[in-house]
């Protein structure tokens, strides 16, 4: 009786058990009542790593920011200068996620198309140049498609304190970026000769790029840093265009630790 090593019941047991905790897994995401973003907080919430669970996804640890104007962002992508991340990553780790919420990270392809299917939203770019002067750039649309069709970037009318340089052509410069789709270091949807990802890693490239975040130590924005030397703040920042009523009013927050992407 019970399990005993060696034996055939063993070994079912044990190849059973994968399924088994992904089946309590998903029962205890649908009765946990994640956000589906970090709009749904309470606006009293401070700055930190949360619990988000978008549309038809599993939960998945986010930051949110409560500070930037208008509060409840979620950072889906973050960057320093002098990351120890290597953004030459494949499309399948590009998809799922990787990094560090604490520090630098990509959420996921995957969970930015389910993020921005659940309605409108939009989208803030944060910078800071080497002046240490903050900067941004912001879409009023923000959408990224499937993985069927690419993943590719759909972005609205701009507003900020520089020139638009994602859906505006701007002559000797990448081409735009808007409506491209995502290319990564094995799978090269660029309209370039070559493949713009293995240069720098995982982006929405034309020719190759006007903006660039996802590189190692070299993060570009015109106007703002033209030689590669920006460094983010929180770069990229999708939250709904119409907020909801009340927001959660007892967050899923996790303080300290170290919080890996899955």
């Amino acid at each position: 009786p019970g399990l005993q090593a060696g034996t055939a019941w063993l070994q079912r047991d044990l190849l059973l058990l994968p399924a088994l905790l992904a089946m309590l897994l998903l029962c205890a995401s649908a009765a946990s009542g994640f956000p589906p973003d970090c709009s749904r907080l309470h606006r009293g919430s401070p700055s930190g790593v949360y619990v988000i669970q978008p549309a038809r996804s599993p939960p998945r640890v986010v930051w949110c920011d409560m500070d930037t104007e208008g509060k409840g962002w979620t950072v889906v992508q973050r960057n320093s200068h002098d990351t120890e991340l290597n953004w030459k990553q494949s499309w399948t780790t590009y998809k799922y996620g990787f990094g560090n919420v604490h520090s630098d990270y990509w959420l996921g392809t995957e969970y930015l198309h389910l993020l921005t299917q659940q309605g409108t939203y939009k989208v803030r770019f944060v910078v800071r140049d080497k002046a240490n002067a903050t900067h941004f750039a912001e879409y009023d649309i923000f959408r990224v498609e499937s993985e069927a069709s690419g993943y590719p970037l759909r972005l609205g009318r701009h507003s900020g304190d520089g020139d638009d340089y994602l859906t505006l052509y701007h002559p000797k410069k990448g081409g735009i970026h808007d409506n491209m789709k995502f290319s990564t270091v094995d799978k090269d949807q660029d309209q370039y000769s070559g493949n713009c990802a293995k240069s720098y890693g995982g982006w929405w490239y034309n020719r190759c790029q006007n903006v660039l975040l996802n590189a190692k130590n070299y993060i570009v924005w015109p106007g703002f840093c033209d030689n590669g030397d920006c460094a983010p703040v929180n770069p990229a920042l999708p939250r709904p265009c119409s907020l909801p009523g009340p927001r959660t009013p007892h967050s899923s927050a996790i303080h300290g630790g170290r919080n890996q992407l899955q």
